[in-house]
């Protein structure tokens, strides 16, 4: 196991490309993703010449309960050979990740599975959902709040527009836990577009929100046309839509019911909360559905609970086990409230019992610690601490990934 050296970034990434079917991206695709690895933060696993395992951690700031912005790894590219299973290959490189993170003093890990069931043994809970949707407009109706009509909207090439579109998901960003400050590069996601890609959909189209010489939102959409024999039966397909007032919210999802020749909108990924879903005639017809999102695990206990603020007022001590990351066990007395927080170790007796990565799930309040102790993850040792704790660490606004890495 080494550090990704900068020649090696071809192989290192055709293995990873392997594991996951082998696939030919675009180059396009290829060389964004080439420039936005971090290569110090990058490990290869080699036998001989040959790259059997990868692992990398993008260098992030996500939101947290409160609005603050807290450092954090974003875990990607994780790979092992298929020719080098049950060696222990991947725990290795996850106990080497997870002693650099603690190293660079970032107190939690987040990523995205592509099997959830693999990462909850390293201590990774799931604090995120998404929100999928498929609309169908021919028979859904949406009603608007006021002020709606007072939003203008026009197209615009995505490249264009992409300095004030960004400018809006940067207002967006300290409102949301689980949303990611974009650094420099990562702009150019929302905008890849390769053809070979598209699946038989338009080219990106992109519509911004303006009042007055302002933009306050956008949508990113494609267009997948589909007729038959009765006419015009398109789906528009949602990429990205940011908006930093109702009216303007309003506006943008109206302009996508009502795209001529459409009758469904394919929303994936969206919030669980967002306020569209209040605003239609029949839920029914939206094929809802959620899934895991974002992944957490903090590996600094104290740093990371004093790092957001919660709710209502808190003081309880918890008893953390985490075997993987034997640094964080033990008691902590967790103290807070909106303003702030202190995160301590005690030897105080423990009000709740629960490990780390019931912790992860909890942190960003869209996960109840109730909840957990239901399942028999949380074990209250003091009556009333769970229902304290469990009303501490909501968030008003549900935690959402805007964008996987």
């Amino acid at each position: 196991m080494r550090v990704l050296r900068k020649a090696d970034w071809s192989i290192w990434y055709g293995t990873l490309a392997r594991a996951f079917g082998g696939a030919l991206e675009s180059s396009v695709e290829r060389d964004l993703w080439e420039a936005l690895t971090e290569h110090d933060r990058s490990l290869g696993l080699w036998d001989g010449d040959e790259c059997v395992g990868t692992a990398g951690a993008f260098t992030f700031r996500v939101t947290v309960p409160g609005g603050a912005s807290v450092p954090a790894a974003g875990i990607t590219m994780v790979s092992v050979a298929a020719t080098h299973r049950r060696r222990g290959l991947l725990r290795t490189m996850m106990r080497r990740q997870l002693d650099d993170i603690r190293a660079w003093g970032e107190p939690l890990a987040v990523l995205t599975a592509s099997e959830p069931d693999i990462y909850g043994r390293f201590g990774y809970g799931i604090a995120t959902q998404a929100l999928s949707a498929e609309v169908d407009t021919s028979r859904v109706r949406l009603s608007v709040p006021p002020g709606t009509d007072g939003v203008r909207l026009r197209y615009a090439a995505p490249g264009e527009v992409l300095d004030a579109c960004e400018a809006v998901y940067a207002q967006r960003v300290p409102e949301r836990p689980g949303m990611l400050a974009r650094r420099p590069g990562w702009e150019r996601l929302g905008l890849l577009d390769p053809e070979s890609e598209r699946g038989g959909q338009s080219p990106l189209q992109c519509v911004v929100a303006e009042r007055g010489a302002d933009v306050v939102g956008y949508a990113r959409y494609r267009i997948k046309p589909d007729w038959d024999h009765r006419g015009s039966d398109s789906a528009v397909h949602l990429s990205e839509l940011e908006a930093l007032d109702p009216a303007a919210h309003a506006a943008l999802w109206r302009f996508l019911f009502d795209i001529d020749l459409t009758t469904m909108i394919v929303a994936p990924g969206r919030p669980v909360d967002e306020p569209w879903l209040h605003m239609v005639s029949d839920i029914r017809r939206c094929s809802v559905r959620l899934r895991d999102a974002l992944h957490v695990r903090l590996v600094d206990v104290g740093a990371a609970l004093e790092a957001r603020t919660y709710q209502t007022p808190v003081d309880v001590v918890f008893e953390v086990e985490d075997a993987f990351c034997p640094w964080n066990a033990g008691r902590w007395r967790l103290t807070g409230d909106s303003k702030g927080a202190s995160c301590k170790r005690t030897d105080e007796a423990a009000d709740l019992a629960l490990s780390v990565r019931e912790l992860g799930a909890a942190y960003l309040g869209g996960v109840s610690l109730a909840s957990l102790a239901g399942a028999g993850r949380v074990r209250e040792l003091r009556q009333g601490a769970l229902t304290e704790a469990s009303v501490a660490f909501a968030s008003a606004v549900a935690p959402w990934l805007p964008h996987g890495f």
